[in-house]
């Protein structure tokens, strides 16, 4: 199987170089992915809301890789502030709390636009069984 990329078809993609996901045989490298609804083009101002955004930009990434989230195998959660950490891990429970994968919190000065609270990165690979 070659290298695919996953687009999410944002121009940033493009000037930044880099794209939203990487299939490469049975792995899926997802990029960090910020809390951004793309639905109403907006960046909620709460960390609970950023992270399941987050999630969902990821799932439709995997999806459109044809993963799913139970294929899960990592993932790297970035806060900008750890008093949040709280609201953070009450979605990732939510959303990977069967899964489990190997996961790894950092909490870091700022990300890339101050409204940005939490940044998370995964990496699937496709189950066989």
């Amino acid at each position: 199987m070659s290298r695919r990329l996953i687009s999410t078809g944002s121009p940033f993609e493009k000037t930044a170089g880099y794209s939203r996901a990487v299939v490469d045989g049975d792995f899926a490298f997802v990029a960090g992915t910020t809390g951004y609804d793309y639905a109403t083009m907006t960046m909620p101002s709460d960390v609970t809301s950023q992270s399941r955004n987050c999630f969902k930009t990821i799932e439709a990434a995997l999806d459109e890789a044809g993963f799913a989230m139970a294929d899960i195998v990592r993932a790297t959660y970035y806060l900008t502030d750890v008093t949040d950490a709280d609201a953070h891990f009450a979605v990732c429970g939510d959303v990977l709390g069967d899964i489990r994968p190997a996961a790894t919190l950092l909490v870091v000065s700022a990300l890339l636009k101050p409204e940005m609270k939490v940044e998370i990165e995964v990496t699937a690979k496709r189950r066989t069984d």
